[in-house]
């Protein structure tokens, strides 16, 4: 990841604050809110939600519509473009937390199907326990020595007997997975209930007999699962923000002075007088780099002008106040601006550094108008590839070979549409453009990683990131770096964090029993602490000139804090499986509890700054996380090696 997120106030007189207050208020919200209405109630919504996608076209359509009434219209066009683009981004959202859901029913209604206990798969089989728990070892076996096999096979096929096997030939989720779809296959009886049997015990054969009550449970609490993921799936489409709080009066005054048809209703109403209202607008998307005008003045301060809205108003700039740590990009904005506004035949927009820009407002505390009280915040994606003249230049060259690339395919069409020689006009001048590059970048030598150096980096549940920095081409791990040595001095403020989320962890399962609002807010601590890591983990590649950092995909995470927490569980409590339930229940309550997501993203941020490359790959579930660095490392040399092949 090369592009970055920056951020800073803008101040300016109280009538350009007061104009986009009341656009954005009066106006472009209230659109927003009416095209997501408008659209949920569309005839072809059931299509697009098969599809996961909502057509542009048909937002843009309806939107043009809209904004001829009097209260959507005298809008900048970019206010209207970026309505659009926020709605289909709200709805693709939408769809695929729906279709996620719906993928989560479907497995749940599978597992159900499945289960059964011991005493029914006996009566389905006409076979005692014994006979079942015979027929299970003998398929267990067979399909470990099958897969095991097959794995063996297709790791020579890919890799040569040069490369080194894993040494866990599956995990736990394959095995699963490989017994349900044989299930699902079988027609025998007897082997159907042996897989049964296998699949409820964790695909192993349980010598100790099944206790009923523990077996009603457990199916109960897959039903409650299935029955809360259906209630969640029949959700209602998004509908917008209150920003009048309208909406919540009328459920007060219902809740007043009505009785609650059934108990959904009143759980309805409870869920939306304890969600916090959001009194911010919608913020407003400049996807395009030229839509924002940048000025200096005589001091050096720095201001911004937005595209649009000199027909509202004459020339409302504002006012940059960034930090210290900032304002080197927002002075080369100013310095790209000007090199293109005073040439735009030369150079291309597309060598800016910023990408694209979000005006929005953050909610402060105070008495007045809101637009004195609240801030007014620009925030702009960075390419941090066009920083220095030599990665300016390798960027150039990629746009050319895209650019050249696209245009071929278009001429090779013959007759084209209108629209389609409207493209083609702009990617020609685009690519004249790209024939000159930007002057007055700094210039900095390249980082220069060797291939064979990798940096794994697994996560872990209390110990939030490992590192292992490895020779792969010889199998040689060069260092580790504990979670500890990572930190140094700052590894108190681990335990800091870990103790401020108990705290609010408990302080929000307090307001959950009292239904009272529960949603806490915590500090950047945790953000601090992310910052720190990576920056160390990025020190640690350029000291070994690594070519690359190695990253856990975070779809894998899941099951790796599950079997860690089994696995010291098991260690802890041999042999009595409640007590080991409990044991993890408790240990996730008292563990830290880390966002991998905002670790993983300060890393890549770090990374792209200093040019070392991002590779990722599944971690291993194993006991030690120097060994899951370790095997991260190796493995994203070999799939390296494939591809070569």
């Amino acid at each position: 990841m090369s592009v970055i997120t920056i951020q800073s106030p803008l101040f300016s007189d109280e009538n350009s604050l007061r104009l986009f207050w009341e656009l954005m208020v009066e106006k472009n919200t209230p659109l927003i809110n009416e095209l997501l209405e408008q659209l949920g109630k569309h005839p072809n919504f059931e299509t697009w939600l098969q599809k996961g996608e909502m057509p542009k076209d048909t937002i843009e359509t309806i939107c043009d519509s809209l904004k001829k009434q009097e209260r959507f219209a005298g809008q900048p066009g970019r206010f209207y473009t970026s309505a659009v683009t926020l709605v289909k981004e709200v709805y693709k959202s939408w769809f695929a937390l729906q279709k996620r859901r719906q993928r989560q029913i479907e497995g749940k209604e599978r597992w159900l199907k499945m289960l059964k206990s011991d005493m029914e798969l006996q009566q389905e089989s006409e076979c005692s326990l014994d006979v079942i728990r015979v027929k299970s070892t003998k398929i267990l076996t067979s399909f470990v020595a099958k897969f095991t096999q097959d794995k063996k096979k297709q790791s020579k096929i890919k890799k040569g007997n040069k490369t080194k096997k894993n040494k866990k030939d599956f995990s736990n989720t394959a095995l699963f997975g490989g017994l349900f779809d044989i299930y699902d296959k079988t027609e025998d009886c007897l082997s159907r209930c042996a897989l049964a049997y296998l699949l409820k015990n964790n695909c192993q054969v349980s010598e100790v007999d099944e206790d009923p009550d523990q077996y009603a449970k457990s199916r109960r609490k897959k039903e409650i699962e299935l029955e809360r993921l259906k209630n969640q799936i029949k959700s209602r489409k998004p509908k917008g923000r209150d920003l009048t709080g309208e909406k919540w009066l009328k459920t007060l005054s219902e809740v007043v002075n009505q009785i609650p048809l059934n108990e959904d209703e009143a759980k309805s109403w409870q869920a939306t007088l304890l969600r916090g209202n959001s009194y911010m607008p919608y913020p407003v998307e400049y996807e395009t780099n030229t839509d924002l005008t940048w000025l200096t003045n005589d001091k050096g301060r720095i201001f911004v002008k937005f595209s649009g809205m000199n027909k509202l108003m004459n020339e409302p700039k504002f006012e940059v106040y960034c930090d210290s740590r900032q304002l080197h990009y927002f002075q080369r904005f100013c310095q790209d601006w000007q090199i293109w506004h005073e040439d735009k035949e030369t150079y291309s927009s597309g060598l800016f550094i910023l990408r694209s820009a979000r005006l929005l407002w953050q909610e402060r505390k105070g008495k007045g108008k809101p637009w004195k009280i609240h801030c007014l915040i620009l925030q702009c994606s960075v390419e941090t590839r066009l920083w220095t003249q030599e990665e300016t230049e390798l960027v150039r060259l990629e746009k050319i070979n895209q650019a050249d690339k696209t245009i071929s395919k278009m001429e090779q069409k013959g007759s084209l549409k209108k629209n389609q020689v409207t493209r083609l006009t702009k990617e020609l001048t685009t690519r004249r453009k790209l024939n000159t590059s930007f002057p007055g970048r700094p210039s900095k030598s390249l980082y220069q990683g060797k291939s064979n150096i990798l940096v794994g980096v697994s996560l872990g549940l209390d110990k939030p990131a490992t590192v292992a920095v490895v020779d792969a081409a010889n199998n040689k791990v060069l260092t580790y770096r504990s979670v500890k040595q990572l930190l140094g001095d700052h590894y108190n403020l681990l335990n800091r964090q870990r103790q401020q989320q108990q705290r609010l962890s408990h302080e929000r399962h307090k307001a959950q029993k009292q239904n009272a609002p529960n949603s806490f807010g915590e500090s950047e601590l945790g953000q601090y602490v992310d910052r720190l890591l990576a920056d160390a983990i990025v020190a640690i590649a350029k000291t070994y000139s690594a070519g690359s950092i190695v990253l856990p995909k975070l779809r894998d995470m899941r099951e790796i804090i599950q079997s860690e927490v089994q696995a010291r569980a098991e260690k802890k409590i041999p042999g009595y499986k409640e007590g080991q339930q409990n044991y993890a229940k408790d240990y996730r309550v008292s563990v830290h509890r880390w966002s991998y997501g905002r670790l993983i993203e300060s890393i890549q941020t770090q990374a792209a700054k200093s040019g070392i490359y991002i590779e990722s790959g599944p971690q291993q579930i194993s006991d030690s996380q120097q060994e899951q660095a370790k095997e991260l490392a190796l493995f994203a040399y070999q799939e390296r090696q494939v591809e070569i092949l």
